[in-house]
C-alpha cells in the first residue's frame, strides 16, 4: 500500500520578515527560508547570523549561517521568540524517483490520475505535493487522496510515497488574481476587455518559488531523481527511457522539461474536466513550458531548484511533456482560456484518452475545403462611404479596368449626394448599393456593414472578396497590372494580402477634379515601420470557408481544422508564416513586400479635402478625430513612387465610358461641386481656416518628409512635440528623434 504523509509549514511573523522555516544544514549552521519581500539585510548588519551567506530566488531571501542563542530571536523579538532549527527529513524519499509538484484547486481524482500515469510510464516512487488551499478551505482534498490511494490495487503504488505539504501563509503572488481565472491563464483571448480580478494570493500563481529549495532541504536530499511538474502535467514515455533515468547521465544531472499546452475542444455538459477530455494543441504556438529533473546526487553544490530550470545549470537533454490547460484554469468554455481558432487534434492526446482512459473525448467538428463559387477569379469589394462622391467614379473606373466586377457598397448619413450617386450607379448596374443601418445596433458602421455583406450574393458568389475603402486602390506591379496578373504569379493563392503604402498630399494644397493616382505619387519607403498604421493591409481572400466571417482588414473565424489548408502570400508572393493566421492585420519586418502588389492608401488628399474628411468623421472609428495628429501619421511625401500611373490609360478608357451617361457625368458633377462649396463653408470659419493653415504651412511639409527619423512615440504624441531643431535638419540626414509617450517640445 502506497505511503501517505503530511507536513504544515508553520511560519513565523517577525515584522519585517516573514520566516517559512530555518533548516539545520549542519553541526552548527542553518538554512533560513523566508517569504517573498522579506526584509533580511539588518540581521547581517547586526551580525545576528554567524558567517552569513545570502542568496535570493524570485526575490526571497534565503540566508545561510549560524544562530547562535539570542542573536537572530533576539532581533526580531524581545520575548525571544522560540526559532527552532527543523531536522532534515530525508528517509522518506530517499532513493526515490520524486515528483515536486503545487496543487492549486485540482481535485483529488486528478492528482491520483496524476500519480498513476507517471508511476506506470516513469517509474514515480515518490512525490511531494505542496497544496496552496487556504487552511481550514478544503480539508476534503486530503482525505480524498489518502483514501484514494489506499484503494489503489495496483502492485507498482505499493512502493510510492505522497507527502502532502500546505503552509499557514499564501505563497502566491500578492497582486494578481485567481492563477484559473481567465486574466491569468497564458493565451487567452479578451484580455483587455476583462475586468480585473481583485488579487488573491492564497489561488494566485506561486510567487514563493524559493519554497522549492526549502523543500529539497527537508525532504528531498537523498532521492534519486526529482522532477519539477505540476499535477496538471503528465510526462508521456520516451524511447530514450524515463525522465529520472537520463537525469542520472545528462550534463550537470539535469534534464530540461519542454511542456506543450493542451486543451479540450469542448466537455459534455455536467461533466467534471479530466485529463481524457485534453484533445487538441494550437496549431500556432510558439511558447513552451519550460520545468526540469535533476539527479541529486550530480546536482553541483551551488545548483539552484527554481521555477523553470535549475540554477546555475545549462542542460543539454530536452524531454517534452503536456500541460493539461483546463485543470487548472477553470472556465465555463474552453473559448475563455484559448482562441478556438488556433486548437486542432493531435492524434497522440486521442490516443492516450481512449487507451490510458478508456474515454471518448468530443472531437472537433468535420470541416472541408470548398470549392470556389464560380472558378473564374471573379472579384467583390466591400466597402463603405459617407460623403466620398467626388472620389467614387475614379476609384470605380481604376478597379474595373484591373478587372474587378463585383462593387457592394454600404453608405450612412451622407449629405454630399453619396447615396444618390451610388443609386444611380446601381440602377445602371456597375454596383450593389445598401443603406448602412448600424444605428443602435452597438456595432460600428463598417463591422455592421460586413456583418451584412456576409449574406449579399455579390460577396457569395464571387470567388474572391476583400474589404477596403474608397482611399485605397490595388497596385499589381506584374504583368498588365490586372487581377488575373496577379492570380497568376500565385495561382495556389487563397490569402493575398496588399499592405500599405502610405501616399501623401503631395505638397498639393488645393481640391482639384483629377485623378487621384496622377496627383499624387509621394509617398512612405517600403520599410516604414513607423507609425503603427503605416504597414496595415487588406486582404484579398478566395471563397472557399477557411474562415467563418469578413474583417476589415482580412478573413476572421479561422477553421482551424482545415489551417493548414490555406495558402497565404504578402505582396512580394512570398508565404505568410503560420503565426500570422489568425490574427494579423499589418505587416511587420519579416512580412512587409510590395514587389508583386501593394495598396496606395491615399488617405489624405489634398488638403482642402482633408478639412472634409475631418468634418465627416471616420467611417470605422466614430469616436476618433482625424485632426493634426492624424494628417501627421498619415501623411507621407518621403520618396516618388509612379507605379500605379501605368494604368492610366486603362483608367481614362473606363471612366470616359462611365462618364458617356449623362446621368452618370451629372451626378458626378453635382458630388463635385457639393465637395468643393464644403471646402468653402469649412475655410470661412475661423477654427478649419487656421487648421488648414497649419496643414499647409512649412513645418507640417517639411515633416511629411521626415517620418523615417521618427520613433513611435513621435506619432503618438503629435506634430507639436518635434522641437525646432530637429525640424531644421535635413531630411537626408542620419539621426534618430523621439520622446517619452505624451512629452512636447519646449
Amino acid at each position: 500500500m502506497a505511503q501517505f504523509d503530511r507536513h504544515h509549514i508553520q511560519s513565523r511573523d517577525l515584522g519585517p520578515a516573514v520566516l517559512l522555516a530555518a533548516v539545520r544544514a549542519d553541526e552548527d549552521r542553518a538554512h533560513l527560508f523566508f517569504t517573498k519581500g522579506s526584509e533580511v539585510s539588518p540581521v547581517i548588519a547586526e551580525k545576528l547570523v554567524n558567517g552569513p551567506e545570502l542568496r535570493s530566488v524570485g526575490d526571497a531571501p534565503w540566508l545561510t549561517g549560524q544562530m547562535p542563542e539570542g542573536g537572530i530571536q533576539a532581533f526580531f523579538n524581545s520575548e525571544l521568540m522560540d526559532i527552532p532549527r527543523e531536522a532534515p527529513r530525508p528517509a522518506m524519499m530517499a532513493g526515490r524517483n520524486v515528483a515536486l509538484a503545487t496543487r492549486n484547486g485540482e481535485t483529488a481524482q486528478t492528482v491520483l490520475e496524476w500519480l498513476g500515469y507517471h508511476v506506470k510510464y516513469q517509474s514515480l516512487t515518490g512525490a511531494i505535493i505542496l497544496d496552496r488551499a487556504e487552511p481550514g478551505t478544503d480539508e476534503g482534498f486530503a482525505q480524498e487522496l489518502e483514501s484514494g490511494l489506499k484503494k489503489l490495487d495496483l502492485k507498482a503504488f505499493d512502493d510510492l510515497a505522497v507527502l502532502l505539504v500546505d503552509c499557514d501563509v499564501p505563497l502566491g503572488q500578492s497582486d494578481n488574481a485567481p492563477e484559473h481565472h481567465p486574466f491569468v491563464t497564458p493565451g487567452a483571448p479578451g484580455k483587455d476587455r476583462m475586468e480585473v480580478p481583485k488579487p488573491a494570493p492564497w489561488a494566485a500563481p506561486l510567487g514563493d518559488v524559493l519554497i522549492y529549495e526549502m523543500l529539497r532541504h527537508l525532504f528531498l536530499t537523498k532521492a534519486r531523481a526529482v522532477a519539477n511538474i505540476e499535477v496538471y502535467d503528465l510526462v508521456p514515455p520516451d524511447p530514450r527511457g524515463t525522465m529520472f533515468d537520463l537525469a542520472q547521465t545528462a550534463k550537470g544531472g539535469v534534464v530540461q522539461l519542454v511542456g506543450q499546452q493542451c486543451y479540450p475542444w469542448r466537455v459534455r455538459d455536467d461533466d467534471p474536466v479530466r485529463f481524457a477530455d485534453h484533445i487538441c494543441v494550437q496549431f500556432d504556438a510558439k511558447k513552451r513550458r519550460g520545468r526540469w529533473c535533476a539527479a541529486m546526487a550530480a546536482l553541483d553544490d551551488q545548483a539552484v531548484f527554481r521555477l523553470v530550470r535549475i540554477g546555475g545549470v545549462d542542460p543539454e537533454v530536452a524531454y517534452p511533456f503536456y500541460r493539461f490547460m483546463a485543470l487548472r484554469h477553470r472556465a465555463p468554455t474552453v473559448s475563455k482560456i484559448v482562441p478556438k481558432a488556433s486548437l486542432i487534434e493531435h492524434a497522440p492526446l486521442i490516443k492516450m484518452s481512449e487507451a490510458e482512459w478508456d474515454h471518448k473525448p468530443i472531437l472537433m467538428p468535420h470541416e472541408e475545403v470548398e470549392q470556389p463559387p464560380k472558378g473564374d477569379n471573379s472579384v467583390a469589394i466591400v466597402t463603405c462611404m459617407k460623403n466620398e462622391g467626388p472620389f467614387i467614379l475614379e476609384w470605380l473606373a481604376y478597379h474595373r479596368a484591373i478587372g474587378i466586377e463585383g462593387f457592394l457598397v454600404y453608405t450612412n448619413d451622407c449629405t454630399d449626394g453619396t447615396d444618390t450617386f451610388l443609386d444611380l450607379l446601381q440602377e445602371k448596374g456597375y454596383v450593389q448599393h445598401r443603406d448602412n443601418k448600424f444605428h443602435g445596433t452597438g456595432l460600428k458602421p463598417q463591422h455592421h456593414a460586413l456583418q451584412q455583406a456576409e449574406k449579399e450574393p455579390v460577396v457569395m458568389e464571387s470567388d474572391w472578396a476583400i474589404s477596403m475603402d474608397v482611399d485605397e486602390f490595388i497596385d499589381i506591379k506584374v504583368g498588365d497590372g490586372t487581377m488575373t496578373a496577379l492570380f497568376d504569379v500565385v495561382p495556389d493563392a487563397n490569402l493575398i494580402s496588399c499592405t500599405w503604402r502610405l501616399f501623401g498630399n503631395n505638397d498639393v494644397h488645393e481640391y482639384e477634379d483629377r485623378f487621384l493616382i496622377e496627383q499624387f505619387f509621394r509617398c512612405a519607403p517600403e520599410f516604414a515601420n513607423k507609425p503603427h498604421q503605416a504597414w496595415g493591409f487588406k486582404t484579398l481572400f478566395k471563397n472557399v470557408g477557411l474562415f467563418k466571417k469578413l474583417g476589415v482588414h482580412r478573413p476572421k473565424g479561422l477553421k482551424p481544422q482545415i489551417w493548414d489548408k490555406i495558402r497565404w502570400y504578402n505582396g512580394s508572393a512570398k508565404r505568410m508564416p503560420e503565426g500570422e493566421y489568425r490574427n494579423a492585420w499589418r505587416s511587420n519586418a519579416s512580412t512587409y513586400g510590395y514587389d508583386v502588389v501593394q495598396l496606395n492608401h491615399y488617405a489624405v488628399r489634398s488638403a482642402e479635402s482633408f478639412l472634409v474628411k475631418r468634418d465627416r468623421g471616420r467611417v470605422n472609428h466614430v469616436d476618433r478625430d482625424q485632426g493634426l495628429a492624424y494628417w501627421f501619421r498619415m501623411n507621407n511625401n518621403f520618396e516618388e513612387e509612379r507605379s500605379i500611373q501605368r494604368m492610366i490609360p486603362k483608367l481614362q478608357h473606363e471612366f470616359d465610358q462611365l462618364l458617356s451617361d449623362p446621368d452618370i457625368r451629372a451626378m458626378h458633377e453635382a458630388c463635385v461641386k457639393a465637395h468643393k462649396d464644403k471646402i468653402k463653408e469649412l475655410r470661412a470659419t475661423e477654427n478649419y481656416s487656421r487648421f488648414y493653415a497649419e496643414l499647409t504651412g512649412p513645418r507640417m511639409e517639411k515633416l511629411s518628409r521626415m517620418h523615417r527619423h521618427f520613433g513611435a512615440n513621435v506619432f503618438l504624441t503629435g506634430p507639436e512635440c518635434v522641437p525646432d531643431e530637429v525640424l531644421q535638419r535635413d531630411p537626408d540626414e542620419k539621426f534618430f528623434f523621439t520622446v517619452e509617450r505624451g512629452e512636447t517640445a519646449h
